[in-house]
């Protein structure tokens, strides 16, 4: 007779994920709500109702596949990054930097009243730094939404993450020094692991397309090249303690800049990419404990509140010196709503470096918790009010 254990363990992932696709699209035909809202609600469920079937270490197969599927997304976020037009357009590029460290400035203070401590503050204030590019890229690409409101969006979400990268990874090195004494492992944790993340991805969008255009017909096999070696960065990265993030979105950027096609219809990177996204989804609140989710809380929803307010007012402040109305500034500022993925993905990356800080980071949790859901449909509804979804037009 089978263990019925052992079984159930290696179908719960699969399970979960059916559970979710199937979740999201009857949703989203009912209520027109984003099919990833639902995603991230159906994995944190099964996690709190089945925690040891879905309990995963570093390395296992769940984890390596959902960083590859966010390396690809942040790949594709990079590749839709134009450097030159922040170059044309430097309010845009300083309304990032102003919305980021103001978000950074208000949530740290609001932590340190709360009672934190200095050192969990920081670190708290520099993941609401972030915009998670998995939830905005994904209601863009569902929308198919396209103007100045979503062209400013995903510039401020690639902005978001490198600067909350960069905090988190300093700060990261800072308390690592402070605890351990050790000079050289929290430089090895910050500027080492920076600047090697994203040299690698730099030579990779330079290697890449040359390669291409050695084969020729780029558009075929360009999707395919791109998303082996995103899965290839991810692998390196983790085996080296480097940044994916960086890593496979300075490779996006730099070969978006060496002119490779990447067309609309191989955005997601087709079904595979599609399959992948709802794994991440349901994998990102899995990690989380429905304790902590309950004791960060309160201060979460204060967190919440300010973190959006200070983001939509700090995009709105520039948004006639940067050349669009005000409607479409506000729009802009609600749209960078969502942060979930990406800071559990950092955390979880942190937590192989040896740094574990999820339960220090307790209203990380509940934030994560409640913008996995309301994000995407604050992110949908500001781009339907900014009139660029097609439905609206």
């Amino acid at each position: 007779m089978p263990d019925f254990l052992v079984i159930s363990a290696e179908l719960a992932w699969p399970l979960a994920v059916l559970l979710a696709w199937l979740a999201g699209e009857f949703i989203h035909r009912w209520t027109q709500l984003p099919r990833i809202s639902v995603y991230g609600l159906v994995g944190f469920l099964c996690a709190q109702a089945f925690p040891d079937l879905f309990a995963t270490e570093a390395g296992s197969p769940v984890v390596v596949l959902a960083n590859v599927a966010f390396g690809l997304i942040l790949f594709e976020l990079g590749y839709r990054v134009n450097l030159n037009w922040l170059r044309y357009n430097p309010w845009v590029f300083l309304s990032g930097l102003a919305e980021s460290f103001a978000t950074f400035g208000v949530v740290y203070l609001i932590a340190s009243a709360w009672g934190m401590e200095a050192m969990s503050a920081l670190l708290l204030a520099s993941l609401a730094m972030s915009t998670s590019p998995a939830g905005v890229l994904r209601v863009i690409n569902e929308q198919r939404s396209s103007g100045q409101a979503t062209e400013r969006v995903l510039h401020l979400v690639a902005m978001n993450c490198v600067l909350a990268v960069l905090t988190f990874k300093v700060i990261v090195g800072f308390w690592v020094f402070n605890t351990s004494g050790s000079l050289t492992q929290a430089i090895s944790l910050s500027v080492i692991e920076l600047v090697s993340s994203a040299l690698l991805g730099a030579v990779c969008g330079m290697l890449v397309p040359a390669v291409l255009r050695r084969l020729g017909n780029l558009a075929r096999e360009g999707t395919l090249a791109f998303a082996l070696v995103v899965v290839i960065l991810v692998a390196i990265t983790h085996s080296y303690d480097l940044s994916p993030v960086l890593a496979t979105l300075a490779f996006g950027l730099t070969a978006r800049h060496r002119r490779v096609a990447f067309t609309r219809t191989q955005r997601n990177f087709g079904a595979i990419g599609e399959l992948l996204t709802i794994l991440l989804f349901v994998f990102a609140v899995s990690t989380l404990s429905w304790d902590n989710v309950v004791n960060g809380g309160m201060l979460a929803f204060v967190l919440v509140i300010a973190r959006f307010a200070v983001k939509t007012i700090g995009v709105t402040a520039f948004s006639h010196l940067s050349g669009i109305p005000w409607r479409k500034g506000i729009a802009t500022g609600m749209a960078l709503a969502p942060m979930s993925v990406f800071v559990v993905l950092l955390l979880e990356q942190t937590k192989n470096s040896g740094v574990v800080l999820i339960d220090e980071l307790a209203a990380v949790a509940a934030m994560t918790v409640f913008m996995e859901v309301l994000g995407p449909i604050i992110t949908q509804r500001a781009l339907i009010w900014a009139r660029e979804t097609p439905k609206e037009d």
